[in-house]
């Protein structure tokens, strides 16, 4: 995307506190392409860690709020000029549609983590209220900002790999193999509890992670499955892990497996496409290359870089260093604020282009939701509850 010389976005933050991993990382992200400027935050519900985060973050005291009612309130008084444009949302899945319609209502537009919600019903009604507030809203699904990635989508959308038979994506995990949340690590504590996750732990929480690669790669949409899931540490009370067999909308057969129990994993999500002209492969811990299998030719690595002749505009634009200078994670996410923050600037309504907003938040709780149903039954298949924006 062309560099402007239009003023950074202003950022408010709710959650993110010290010690929670994803809101630092929010942060960095946001001012990687030097878009986006964190104006103000409510951090925590501890006061000295919402404190000591505001001024670790160079904020003024008068715009480190005590909580997120308070930042709402007190940014609307502010002077149009002044107060924040985009509010990000990192807090447990319970609070995500509570904030997001409030800060909607308000005027503020959204990015959050994901789930969206917490149930397929309740992410219904915060689509009603994004429709009524003419805001914009985006979801934190980080790996669809990886230039292979859009590579990948690319290829197939081309027709490289021919019809889809095939989609095996995966995404194991080892941190939940103990019950760390019997140990004082709030990162866990929430995680498995039902009254914060939601109806799910692991699907929710990397589950729709490897939901949404599929079907954003793919071009497929999933259109029944049957699941399987388990909690393998005593007493934990919702799903550490979890496989699922998926039928899409267009014919193709294909697996899910999301797990956090898988002792020495890492992040190490990955997905395989086959067609019946060839194959494509990504992983995430190694997101610079993309391996490519044609049906009757020698496999190719295709590799990441501003100078690499053979890749689409769409991977090209989302990258900023020549091939064999890494980028990751980081940067991937500083896709997502990048194309949100030229979205605010240029007056855009309805989705983001580029960034999963509220069709993607729909789509991983309906998810979410046949994945836990057909757990609990005996029927071999379930189909995805129906998802639609209003007005659509």
């Amino acid at each position: 995307m062309p560099r402007t010389n239009q003023p950074r976005i202003r950022l408010g933050m709710i959650g993110g506190g010290q010690g929670a991993f994803i809101g630092q990382v929010h942060r960095l992200a946001a001012r990687l392409d030097d878009t986006c400027e964190l104006v103000c935050g409510a951090f925590s519900r501890s006061a000295d860690n919402n404190q000591l985060t505001g001024e670790a973050c160079h904020l003024p005291d008068e715009r480190i709020y005590a909580d997120w009612q308070q930042l709402l309130e007190s940014e609307q008084q502010l002077p149009v000029e002044q107060r924040m444009q985009l509010l990000v949302i990192v807090t447990p899945n319970h609070l995500h549609v509570p904030i997001a319609e409030a800060a909607m209502q308000a005027g503020f537009h959204v990015f959050c983590e994901k789930p969206a919600a917490v149930s397929l019903q309740e992410a219904q009604r915060l689509a009603e209220s994004w429709q009524a507030s003419g805001c914009l809203y985006g979801l934190a699904h980080t790996y669809l900002g990886y230039p292979m990635v859009w590579q990948a989508r690319e290829m197939v959308s081309e027709g490289q790999i021919g019809s889809i038979r095939k989609i095996h994506v995966e995404y194991p995990q080892g941190w939940l193999g103990e019950r760390l949340e019997q140990q004082g690590n709030k990162q866990a504590a929430w995680r498995t509890d039902p009254s914060l996750a939601g109806i799910s732990g692991c699907m929710a929480d990397i589950g729709t992670h490897a939901f949404g690669l599929a079907e954003f790669i793919s071009g497929h949409r999933v259109s029944e499955l049957c699941a399987s899931l388990a909690s393998h540490a005593d007493g934990r009370q919702l799903d550490d892990d979890g496989d699922v067999l998926l039928r899409t909308d267009q014919g193709a057969s294909g697996t899910l497996v999301a797990s956090q129990v898988c002792s020495g994993e890492e992040n190490a999500l990955k997905i395989r496409l086959y067609g019946d002209k060839g194959a494509l492969e990504w992983h995430q811990m190694e997101p610079n290359s993309l391996l490519y299998r044609p049906l009757q030719a020698a496999m190719r690595t295709l590799r990441a870089g501003i100078d690499q002749p053979d890749l689409f505009p769409s991977a090209m634009q989302r990258l900023r260093l020549p091939g064999g200078h890494p980028e990751g994670y980081l940067e991937a996410l500083g896709n997502l604020y990048r194309d949100f923050a030229h979205a605010i600037h240029h007056g855009k309504q309805g989705d983001v282009e580029g960034v999963p907003g509220m069709a993607s938040g729909l789509r991983g709780m309906a998810f979410i939701e046949a994945v836990t149903t057909s757990a609990k039954s005996e029927q071999k298949w379930t189909p995805l509850p129906a998802t639609q924006l209003p007005g659509a």
